[in-house]
């Protein structure tokens, strides 16, 4: 036996090691923090954002030149095509050849008009085979075209309206969104918190249980107290140990939730601190100051422009399709020769030009392209009546908010002072029944309250905190700092 027993002490220590190595002591700006960083509801944020960066970098791009390089390296055909001889008989020929083209564009989106414009130039060699075989080269120094709808729909001006508005919805959505993020963070934390003061308290009550049942015992044999109160406490000390055994499954689930979220291993033991008080750091809120900041830096705001835009642009579209016209216009110079450098030579050039002005116009569609334009229009105006009740909406959560949050101070300084009387009354509770001045009634309603208290006091902290992120999450405005709340969008994404 003495020989094991430095090996049972050695085992034990090193067990305690392990497992305050994986204990972690965690605060609340820790949980934030790491939420922001490492949470999958944060990660699927940045990379919505990231997708509303290049799209918008798409659209950008639509509005610069566009260079293009067509080549065909090469072509060959050997095939035998129909052709129609003098007298109206048909015969077969054989087509022997090779081709090898190619050419440089440059297009640009025009976005007042609508049209485009594209500057070309392109060489095309032709190689015949066989009997009679020649080379050939045909040259097209350079083209000018414009493509232009007349009175038809300009989707690039459409575009300059909508995707900027998009992009800032998109930046002041991810802010909102990281808001969120430590929104759930807290909700968890605070849940874990709350976990593991129902485990104290069950812990604590299971040990009075005890200690009380114990006296109770020795008061019965010398008939200080009844039967019926030493069942009463019998029963009482059997729930506490219920209790205990429902704290302890409540935690564990707790404390998953908290450690998935934030991306802790399964082996860590999370052990949140019961947080700063934030009341005393905290302004009295009014909703004119909040409901112009959530105006101003919501994406509500932009999300709602959006869609008034794009119903506009629902019904320019609808009223554009009714007909369509459009200019085609080419002008340009073309050489061809035997010879690469005479296709070029500036002496063999010709004229090449092509203008081309194309109308579709229903003369009878039953009412169909009139149709599609009503219909365009009375979208337009359904999702105005849909929006004007969202701002409604909208305005009443913000007011709402800031009643909750302005009264919340209150709640928890008044649930704080709950906790310390009803912990007092506990005490003097116990010391009461020992002394026999009480009944287990009273000290079982003393527990409750006690209980009660704390639980109450955790609670209204945390909505203390919910309160003040939701309204930050609806202006991204950092009160207690008194700025915007702002993020590194180019870290995000490079």
């Amino acid at each position: 036996m003495r020989k094991t027993l430095p090996i049972i002490l050695a085992f034990w220590v090193l067990s305690a090691g392990l497992s305050a190595q994986d204990t972690i002591i965690v605060s609340l700006s820790d949980v934030i923090q790491r939420s922001i960083s490492n949470s999958v509801n944060a990660v699927v944020a940045r990379n919505q954002y990231k997708s509303s960066y290049w799209g918008y970098r798409t659209y950008k791009a639509e509005l610069l030149p566009e260079v293009i390089l067509n080549t065909t390296l090469p072509y060959y055909s050997k095939s035998y095509n129909q052709f129609q001889n003098s007298d109206g008989t048909y015969t077969y020929v054989s087509n022997d050849y090779s081709r090898i083209d190619g050419g440089l564009s440059i297009n640009q989106n025009i976005p007042f008009t609508g049209a485009t414009l594209s500057i070309e130039s392109s060489f095309e060699r032709l190689q015949q085979y066989g009997k009679d075989g020649s080379t050939r080269y045909m040259g097209i120094p350079a083209s000018i075209t414009l493509e232009q709808p007349i009175f038809g729909f300009n989707r690039v001006k459409w575009l300059q309206k909508i995707e900027p508005v998009k992009f800032k919805e998109a930046r002041q959505k991810l802010i909102g969104d990281m808001e969120e993020v430590s929104n759930t963070a807290i909700e968890y934390y605070f849940n874990l918190l709350l976990g593991q003061i129902n485990m104290e308290i069950a812990q604590q009550n299971l040990k009075n249980s005890e200690k009380l049942y114990t006296i109770a015992e020795a008061k019965r044999k010398i008939g200080q107290i009844s039967e019926n109160d030493l069942l009463q406490l019998k029963v009482s000390l059997l729930k506490a140990e219920s209790y205990l055994t429902d704290a302890q499954a409540s935690l564990n689930a707790r404390m998953f939730q908290l450690r998935s979220f934030l991306g802790y291993g399964e082996d860590a033991i999370l052990k949140p601190m019961i947080p700063e008080s934030l009341a005393s750091r905290l302004p009295v809120l009014s909703y004119p100051q909040v409901i112009g900041l959530a105006r101003e830096n919501n994406s509500f705001t932009q999300n709602v422009q959006k869609r008034m835009l794009e119903a506009s642009r629902n019904v320019s579209q609808a009223k554009a399709d009714r007909w369509n016209a459009k200019l085609f216009l080419s002008f340009g110079m073309s050489g061809q020769d035997d010879t690469f450098s005479k296709a070029f030579n500036s002496n063999h050039w010709r004229s090449n030009q092509i203008v081309n002005v194309g109308v579709k116009i229903p003369i009878l569609d039953w009412g169909k392209g009139k149709g599609k334009v009503k219909i365009a229009e009375a979208e337009r105006d359904v999702e105005k009546s849909r929006i004007e009740k969202e701002q409604m909406d909208f305005n009443q959560n913000i007011y709402l908010r800031v009643q909750n949050f302005n009264s919340q101070s209150k709640q928890l300084e008044l649930a704080k002072e709950t906790d310390l009387i009803a912990q007092q009354r506990y005490n003097t509770s116990i010391e009461a029944f020992v002394l026999g001045k009480i009944d287990v009634l009273n000290l079982n309603d003393s527990q409750s309250s006690k209980d009660e208290a704390r639980r109450n006091y955790i609670e209204q902290m945390y909505l203390l905190w919910s309160y003040y992120y939701q309204i930050r999450s609806l202006t991204l405005y950092d009160f207690i700092t008194d700025r915007e709340i702002t993020t590194d969008y180019e870290n995000i994404t490079n």
